[in-house]
């Protein structure tokens, strides 16, 4: 095993997550009354435009469920169904007013099944995200009010109170849960002085209070002193041979949290607080509790004032009622590391370049066996030449699914990728990451690395269960290209079949994949760069159809969704804006 290079973190967005029952097809559950007697399930598919949804209601008679504009009936998109002396009945319907919604003539919602169990309905269907037809709801990125209904018979008439109305958003779900606020810990600087320059990373290394058994973070809250400086905020857990304190700049020589790089919790400039969803929690005390943690500040000063000072930090809610389960993230994409000679080349309209990681390596990393990790959302990250961003699983060679596509990056908008159907990676799958670039308006070339004005390519997989393995990177093997790099020093542009060449070349020689743990890394040298298939395109459907009809086998892509919400529990390692 090869000693593990160190990287520098870096900051992104939030996990948004999943909640209630696990199903990997609906891996989202909301009570849409107080008395828990109306349970919504769903999940989705951006790219094939389909929703499915399960409601639940204690009742044995006809349920309801729809979209409103408003919260009540006038102008809403619903489905009723039940099971009646003859059998199960279903229909699209749409309400013009306070009556008895109207059939639609367009049946756009497809019943999957409808059950009676233990008193209550239970109606399972799906719809496209967006219809063409005029009566239905066009499902968007914001919320949406959720009206349901229900009766007592199979008789559909006046509901009476039995109904409500909840504002839910579908494509940006984030579970709230009900803990009290109480067990916290506050992680701060005090008050240090932040100097005359642009940009400055300030490292506090410290022994948080100890926890004798296991608990775990759900919910964690910023505490900024000034807004203007502070750009983002990470935490780190540090190895074991890590136990001396440090004060003062990040990534020094001879500074011991150089060493701690496995990132806890984070947040980044815009953000709020943020929880966790209720199934999952980042583990922290018990055995290993008497542990060294790094806060990494970093202040982004461009005026270069004189004379500021800071003590800004973290508060970190936690509890010793533990949920299902523990949190990994997993780092992949290209190889963070300016010292490789990696670069992207001026005048290019669109620049590819990719990633590997080969989850084969993680069996000489992890003892015992692996096991599938089951993906549940993701984060994308370039920087300002970053256009578009997708990462796919392959597996036997031949590519199952894509776990997120982004046609519209914008480093302006830190957006996090929730996955609407749990994602699964088996031992031995690869995933590749490929990044679209525009240095259309850049007349030097542009190298992969830290600072914004560097590029990354990089997407990070939040997942259970977690395992020890933080990176799963690769990068072309620059030994075969130091020819012609030391040739493109001598110019300021390439023309276009020069860039075309160059792309291809960087994606056909072999790949250096390296898998790496807190303290070693496995590496291949031997990798290969797989043909992504065309990401399907997305347009308003007049027909009902099913998942298997509308994408090819195995196939399908998560939702994209801004960090508007924004405070980042990340468990990622990553690399410095």
């Amino acid at each position: 095993m090869n000693p593990l290079f160190p990287f520098i973190p870096l900051l992104l967005a939030l996990p948004a997550g999943t909640g209630g029952q696990e199903d990997p097809q609906m891996p989202f559950t909301e009570h849409l009354d107080q008395q828990q007697l109306v349970t919504l399930q769903w999940g989705f598919n951006d790219v094939q435009g389909i929703i499915t949804f399960r409601l639940s209601i204690r009742t044995t008679g006809w349920v309801g469920f729809g979209f409103s504009p408003n919260g009540g009936m006038s102008g809403s998109d619903i489905v009723i169904g039940g099971i009646g002396p003859d059998g199960k009945y279903f229909s699209d319907r749409y309400a013009t007013g306070n009556s008895l919604p109207l059939v639609d003539k367009q049946q756009s919602y497809t019943l999957l099944s409808l059950t009676e169990d233990d008193g209550h309905t239970i109606m399972t269907f799906q719809r496209s995200i967006q219809s063409c037809d005029r009566e239905d709801f066009h499902i968007t990125a914001s919320s949406v009010k959720l009206i349901y209904a229900y009766g007592t018979t199979d008789d559909i008439n006046y509901h009476g109170t039995r109904r409500g109305t909840k504002e839910v958003n579908l494509l940006k779900y984030m579970p709230r849960t009900s803990l009290p606020h109480t067990e916290y810990m506050d992680i701060r600087v005090d008050n240090i002085t932040i100097p005359p320059i642009h940009t400055y990373y300030h490292c506090k290394v410290m022994r948080l209070p100890r926890l004798n058994r296991k608990h775990h973070i759900y919910l964690i809250e910023p505490a900024i002193e000034h807004v203007d400086l502070v750009h983002h905020m990470l935490l780190y857990s540090c190895p074991a041979f890590v136990t001396e304190t440090y004060n003062g700049p990040c990534y020094t020589a001879n500074n011991v949290g150089n060493m701690c790089f496995r990132v806890m919790a984070a947040w980044g400039v815009g953000g709020g607080d943020y929880e966790l969803p209720e199934n999952a929690g980042l583990a922290i005390g018990g055995e290993d509790s008497d542990m060294f943690y790094k806060l990494e500040i970093h202040y982004n000063n461009p005026t270069s004032e004189a004379g500021r000072w800071d003590s800004s930090g973290m508060r970190l809610y936690y509890t010793d009622h533990l949920r299902p389960h523990d949190i990994g993230i997993l780092m992949t994409g290209l190889t963070v590391d300016p010292r490789l000679g990696y670069k992207i080349p001026p005048s290019a309209a669109n620049f590819h370049t990719y990633g590997t990681c080969n989850t084969s390596l993680f069996s000489k990393i992890v003892d015992g066996p692996v096991s599938d990790l089951h993906v549940f959302s993701l984060v994308l990250h370039t920087h300002l030449a970053g256009r578009k961003i997708r990462a796919g699983i392959f597996r036997n060679g031949n590519q199952v699914d894509f776990l997120s596509v982004d046609e519209n990056y914008n480093f302006e908008m830190q957006q996090v990728t929730n996955v609407g159907n749990i994602k699964t990676i088996k031992p031995g799958d690869e995933i590749v990451v490929e990044c679209t670039y525009s240095t259309i308006n850049r007349t030097e070339f542009t190298k992969m690395g830290f600072a914004t004005t560097d590029e990354m390519c990089l997407a990070f997989l939040y997942y259970y269960p977690a395992i020890d393995v933080n990176a799963c990177v690769s990068h072309p093997n620059m030994d075969n290209l130091t020819a012609m790099l030391e040739k493109d020093k001598q110019n300021s542009s390439l023309d276009l079949d020069a860039i075309s060449t160059y792309e291809e070349l960087l994606k056909s020689i072999p790949q250096t994949q390296v898998a790496s743990d807190d303290r070693n890394s496995e590496v291949y040298t031997n990798g290969i760069v797989r043909n992504m298939m065309k990401t399907p395109s997305v347009s308003c459907r007049n027909a009902p159809a099913t998942l298997n009809s509308l994408a090819p086998r195995g196939l399908s892509t998560s939702w994209v969704m801004t960090s508007a919400g924004g405070l980042i529990l990340l468990l990622l390692w990553t690399a410095a804006l």
